[in-house]
């Protein structure tokens, strides 16, 4: 009869390798085995979806450097919004835009998808829009007007917290469904959700950029904006490289004017499609929850036989 540490060693070993052939039959592709547990790939598909196991080595690739640099693109965006340089501000902006494009496109393209990636992602999105909410409701040019509109279709705190919430809902949600085994990926909505609230951003710091002026006079001839017209001492907030250039390519300021529509019906779209994004995945997490729930009720063994 074999001593007691002998049998655990071959159990260990035979659960190790039971792991180890468990992973070789659900991931394809190139497949590198170390130490019979750990299996290190680039191309890899683990339960019918891209998914990169135990990649260790690979950790640092394009998609997760991508996101990195949109959390630090997001860091200098606050801070030149803080600056009131709206121009560079919008720069900054639209490249961290352009890196959540690119990651996706090339994690899924190069079969790059890791645990980091699809943690590190939906973070580094909500770090960008939220934070630039709130820093753009700071901003006195844009929670009111000064031209007879309603001070209530400008950016107001209440829109700042149904994106802030909506945000933080739907994280919770991914979480406690993930966790009971359910699958909760994006939505087509959500994704319209984000693409909006990329374009409502661009369009404020735009309007910004451009002296959050929408109005324009003509005095003998000379297009002249209402607050330049009638306060000459604040026409130097209107001086950005921005401004100056659309100035120069269209021939016009009232390029102003349209962006000032534009930013309305962005902002209230987006709070549109950000409630009924929320109100979407509500539904669907609650079907979810009920579905796994009937199956455990099935397993569960009928007491009454």
């Amino acid at each position: 009869m074999l001593p007691d540490y002998t049998i655990s060693a071959v159990r260990r070993h035979a659960a190790r390798t039971l792991i180890s052939t468990q992973r070789v039959r659900v991931c394809t592709g190139k497949t590198k085995i170390r130490n019979r547990s750990t299996i290190l790939t680039r191309n890899c598909y683990h339960g019918g979806k891209d998914f990169d196991c135990c990649n260790e080595e690979f950790f640092m690739n394009v998609p997760n450097t991508l996101t990195i640099f949109r959390v630090f693109f997001a860091v200098i965006t606050f801070i030149l919004i803080g600056l009131h340089r709206y121009d560079f501000a919008l720069l900054f902006f639209l490249l961290a835009v352009a890196t959540d494009f690119l990651d996706g496109w090339w994690a899924r393209h190069f079969k790059q998808i890791t645990v980091f990636g699809r943690v590190m992602d939906p973070f580094a999105d909500k770090f960008l829009i939220c934070g630039v909410f709130t820093c753009l409701l700071t901003i006195p040019e844009l929670t009111f007007d000064r031209g007879g509109y309603p001070y209530w279709l400008m950016l107001q705190a209440w829109m700042v917290v149904v994106i802030l919430g909506r945000e933080l809902l739907v994280t919770s949600l991914r979480a406690f469904v993930e966790a009971a085994g359910g699958d909760f990926s994006a939505k087509w909505i959500g994704k319209w959700k984000m693409a909006l609230q990329c374009i409502a951003v661009a369009a404020c710091l735009l309007y910004l950029a451009g002296g959050a002026e929408w109005n324009i006079v003509n005095d003998r001839g000379t297009e002249l904006m209402v607050q330049q017209f009638y306060r000459p001492d604040v026409a130097a907030q209107t001086k950005t490289v921005l401004a100056y250039g659309l100035d120069y390519v269209m021939g016009t300021r009232l390029w102003r004017k349209y962006i000032f529509f534009a930013m309305l019906v962005s902002l209230w779209m987006t709070i549109g499609i950000t409630l009924l994004s929320g109100l979407d995945y509500c539904i669907n997490a609650a079907r979810m929850l009920r579905k796994q729930h009937e199956r455990r009720l099935e397993k569960m063994p009928n007491r009454g036989t």
